[in-house]
């Protein structure tokens, strides 16, 4: 079809299969999206290919249509091996967080109202006394994310003043975000000392004069450093700054209510550890170890986040009513101590071996003789425990490489999507980072699709 024989707008919009239509779509949204498509088929031809049929312009028009008002946010299958995986929404919630949310967005909630006076609170009440009573914390203050809260702590805290931070703890994180930047942005001056690897307590004292305000810790999130290393203990910073009348701010990234050694985990940094050493602030996230909503907690010494609070750029990083719900649901998780069996994240980190070896199985004979069972590793993920893993069994689906990828091509493009990960020409499938009840879900996916 040359360009002079393509279709117009209108002869579009009168084919039977559009007119058929029309009642079920506003006029503007049909005329913008056989255009968008009109124009594609431009481009097309002008290219040197060859333009479609009246019909097929038609067809590809009601593909659009679809597209364009199905959701494109869907929930997906998380069977890669990485319980926190960012790309995939991180930590899945509890049922009673989701009701908790659901809960506050049917209709009004007293977000900021003091139900005895009858006037305006703070919508802080609602998780600040649970903070403080599961760490032990002055105060707490909760915002959008741990990198707002930090934003907000240096912002309040150290504007036009100095930073001190050890040189191996000037970390980038997921998403480009790096602590020099993040200063930067603050208005505070960040102090580097130490080298890479090694980092001793007289380089914090020799860095010290009248304009620094704090020193920080800075956890190293998704990597650590091997072999020939030392580094500074937050008490030992503590010591100093208390030496030199100075705050300590603590940024835990990730932070654990739990201790993951009796997992058989890494040590991760508490965040009972952090406020029990005396830590002038502590910042951590709602949405990784903890296993809630997105958010950023920030406790410690009232003083300092009663500074935080007032500052205006609180109100812009500030927590909406719907994840304060889902964050709070959470936290009476810990301190009903039942966060193991209650909070998935830490369901997946529990769970037995020989249960993940049984699922395993399930799954695997669901595609008879083309995979098997085998040893592998999950990771936590998400910042958290960096080179930290739990033993676990995958489904390996061998194949040769482009099946593989075919494979798992189809799985991610099913109605409810289900991603894996491949690694030397296989397959890999982990039932640890699955839901129990998604099980049936994965073994019909498999089914069908060798099926064909």
């Amino acid at each position: 079809m040359e360009l002079r024989n393509l279709p117009g707008v209108d002869k579009v919009l009168t084919h039977r299969r559009i007119a058929g239509i029309t009642g079920k779509y506003p006029h503007d949204l049909l005329v913008s999206v056989i255009r968008e498509q009109l124009e594609q088929e431009r481009i097309s031809i002008a290219g040197g290919k060859v333009g479609g049929s009246l019909d097929g312009i038609v067809k590809a028009v009601l593909g659009r249509l679809d597209s364009v008002l199905k959701p494109t946010l869907r929930r997906v299958i998380n069977a890669s091996g990485v319980i926190l995986h960012t790309n995939l929404g991180r930590a899945p919630l509890s049922r009673e967080t989701i009701l908790a949310m659901e809960e506050a967005s049917r209709g009004y909630a007293n977000l900021e109202i003091d139900m005895e006076k009858g006037s305006r609170g703070s919508r802080q009440v609602h998780v600040e006394s649970l903070l403080c009573r599961l760490t032990g914390a002055e105060a707490a203050l909760v915002v959008n994310n741990n990198a707002s809260g930090v934003l907000l702590g240096l912002t309040a805290l150290a504007r036009r003043k100095k930073v001190i931070v050890s040189r191996g703890q000037a970390v980038e994180i997921g998403g480009g975000f790096r602590i020099p930047d993040v200063m930067r942005q603050s208005g505070a001056r960040l102090v580097e000392v130490g080298t890479t690897n090694c980092t001793y307590a007289r380089d914090f004292e020799q860095a010290i004069d009248e304009r620094v305000a704090a020193l920080m810790r800075v956890h190293s999130s998704n990597f650590r450093l091997l072999g020939f290393t030392s580094e500074v203990s937050l008490e030992e910073l503590i010591g100093i700054a208390g030496k030199n009348n100075l705050m300590v701010l603590d940024d835990l990234g990730s932070g654990s209510l739990l201790d993951t050694k009796a997992f058989g985990l890494a040590p991760e940094p508490m965040v009972q550890q952090s406020v029990k050493a005396g830590a002038s602030l502590t910042f951590f996230s709602g949405d990784k170890l903890l296993g809630g909503p997105q958010a950023g907690v920030i406790i410690g010494k009232k003083e300092y986040v009663d500074k935080l609070k007032k500052h205006p750029l609180a109100r812009s990083a500030r927590i909406d009513k719907v994840r304060l719900a889902g964050l709070a649901a959470t936290l009476l998780h810990y301190l009903r101590e039942e966060a193991v069996s209650k909070v998935p994240v830490w369901q997946m980190i529990a769970a037995p071996l020989k249960e993940i070896e049984k699922r395993a199985g399930l799954w695997s004979k669901a595609l008879g003789g083309e995979a098997k069972v085998v040893d592998g590793e999950t990771m936590v993920g998400g910042g958290s425990l960096p080179g930290g893993s739990l033993p676990t069994k995958l489904v390996a689906i061998v194949s040769g490489r482009k099946k593989v990828q075919e494979i798992g091509r189809k799985l991610r493009l099913r109605e409810r999507p289900v991603f894996g990960r491949i690694e030397k020409d296989r397959l890999l499938l982990d039932p640890r980072t699955v839901l129990p009840e998604e099980d049936e879900i994965i073994v019909r996916a498999l089914s069908e699709i060798f099926k064909k």
